[in-house]
């Protein structure tokens, strides 16, 4: 089959002259007009490709692909309000103009060297499906990727999405070159964790990913997802084929790339935004100063997922970027498997204690937390007093006790506030 090229030089030529495309809106676009359009943008455009998301998520999918088909660099500029997104991957500083110009390029040459309804029937013999966000396998958790979130998925397995990412779900990543001691501490928190009813998500990958895997599939009815950075008609890396055709038969392989396509670094990059939205909670458990995981970190980071991170050596370089994320992000340290079940919603299990509990007194900002302090465990103050106390205006005071009082921390009788009981 034709495989989508991963750039493209040339293309069809631009009609200038060309009549401006019908621009349906999402709302009232046929399902199986979507379906069809977010098939055909994951074969014409990369998942970094920051132009095409703006543009569907501006005019829908259907209609983004018309100007592809039809329109002009005029055309799509005024789609995008004239004003185009920062794009790290473009080669060098252009103004919207030429920028827009090499975008439709760009897709055209993929579009008119790609046969969609080939790759379709490809896939299915090869037992790979896509899924849109009309399906009802389609994860919740993807829908905060908002702009960013993917075209489509394409899946390979016996698995079903949804259901997989609807119990407890953490992702376990880590460095590729990977120590013993961080592979048997991603397999024992796997293993623990599946053992549980819930479903480890990883990349795949040698090292820390394939150890967490194989935990996972060691448990009784444990379930693990494989979220790849290639298309999954070949898989990769190639030495972990057997691994990764065990967690087909029996769950998911998963990736937003079509089949045809090769992983590149690019791709991994944005495969790591999937495994943080696919998950509740993001562990690090060894990666080095400058690992890919720590990406995958920063992603959880940005979509408000808890991320711990295995303590090692601090002498071992496979553990620095752990370390670094415990200083410089906050991350939670985990050294047991209960310890994992901290960071989902809920808090810990059965009450077990945890060092992994954040005090929720340390969620309040400095100012509320100042108010807080000075109110008495054990009597009431009046608020003109209190605001004398910490220094802040009355105004200042009592929009912090509202604060307070709504988080269930004070009670405010009349003008006097005590703590809750």
């Amino acid at each position: 089959m034709n495989a989508p090229t991963p750039s493209a030089s040339t293309g069809a030529a631009l009609t200038p002259d060309a009549p401006a495309p019908t621009t349906p809106t999402p709302t009232t676009e046929p399902a199986a007009l979507d379906h069809s359009a977010r098939v055909t943008w994951s074969l014409i455009a990369e998942p970094s490709d920051a132009v095409a998301m703006l543009l569907c998520t501006l005019v829908g999918r259907p209609a983004a692909l018309e100007i592809v088909r039809s329109g002009t660099d005029t055309e799509l500029l005024a789609a995008l309000g004239h004003e185009l997104p920062a794009d790290p991957t473009e080669p060098g500083p252009l103004a919207a103009g030429p920028r827009a110009r090499r975008a439709l390029e760009r897709w055209r040459a993929r579009l008119v060297s790609t046969d969609a309804e080939q790759v379709l029937d490809t896939a299915e013999q090869r037992g790979i499906r896509p899924i849109t966000p009309a399906d009802a396998e389609w994860p919740d958790g993807l829908h905060d990727l908002e702009a960013t979130a993917p075209h489509c998925l394409w899946l390979r397995g016996s698995g079903h999405l949804g259901d997989l990412t609807a119990p407890r779900h953490v992702a376990l990543v880590g460095s590729r070159a990977s120590t013993p001691y961080g592979e048997d501490a991603a397999a024992t928190l796997a293993a623990a964790f599946a053992a549980q009813g819930g479903t480890v998500v990883s990349g795949g990958a040698y090292g820390i990913d394939a150890a967490a895997h194989r935990g996972a599939l060691a448990a009784p009815d444990g379930a693990t997802l494989a979220v790849l950075a290639g298309g999954l008609d070949s898989l990769y890396p190639r030495g972990n084929t057997a691994l990764l055709e065990k967690i087909c038969e029996r769950h998911l392989l998963v990736s937003e790339a079509p089949p045809g396509t090769a992983p590149t670094r690019w791709r991994f990059l944005s495969r790591n935004r999937l495994i943080a939205a696919l998950s509740q909670a993001v562990i690090v458990v060894e990666a080095s100063w400058r690992s890919g995981a720590l990406s995958t970190a920063r992603h959880a980071d940005e979509l408000s997922r808890p991320v711990g991170a295995v303590p090692g050596p601090i002498t071992s370089a496979a553990s620095a970027g752990c370390h670094r994320i415990v200083r410089e992000r906050g991350a939670v340290l985990i050294t047991e498997p209960a310890e994992v079940l901290d960071l989902l919603p809920g808090g810990p299990a059965a009450g077990q204690g945890s060092y992994a509990v954040q005090d929720e007194l340390d969620l309040l900002t400095p100012s509320d937390r100042r108010v807080l302090d000075a109110v008495p465990p054990r009597s009431a103050i009046v608020e003109e007093r209190l605001a004398a106390e910490v220094g802040f205006t009355e105004t200042e005071t009592t929009a912090a006790l509202g604060r307070l009082e709504l988080l269930g921390h004070v009670q405010r009788i009349g003008l006097r506030v005590r703590r809750a009981r």
